[in-house]
């Protein structure tokens, strides 16, 4: 089983930065993708950006590019989330995930983390 610990939420004013971390516990074929979700309240949750341990193409929503960057530190077994330029419209409880594809979509991903939550003042 695949552990994902975040870490690096908190409170930012807009236009500010933040780089959220999630350490996983392993590294295997089952989750070879990694992929941030967000989740706000009254709202579904929605994909971020994803790419896999291994390099490769990046995804990113719309409403991110530009802006975040997602990247990996294979020898911690972490990845990250650097956001830029926040909006208060990115305020969230962010989710780390781990699956076997690289996709945009939640139900692909068989591990998440606990999710660190993120609020952009105006």
């Amino acid at each position: 089983q695949v552990q994902l610990v975040e870490s690096g939420g908190g409170l930012v004013q807009a236009g500010g930065s933040l780089r959220l971390s999630c350490a996983a516990s392993e590294r295997t074929l089952s989750s070879h993708a990694l992929g941030w979700f967000r989740q706000a309240p009254g709202k579904e949750r929605e994909f971020v950006a994803s790419l896999s341990w291994t390099g490769g193409r990046q995804y990113y929503a719309d409403s991110v590019k530009g802006r975040f960057t997602i990247s990996t530190d294979n020898a911690k077994n972490t990845v990250y989330l650097q956001m830029n330029s926040l909006k208060p419209e990115d305020t969230a409880l962010y989710y780390c995930a781990a699956g076997p594809v690289v996709t945009t979509t939640p139900g692909t991903y068989r591990y998440w983390g606990q999710g660190t939550q993120v609020t952009v003042s105006s």
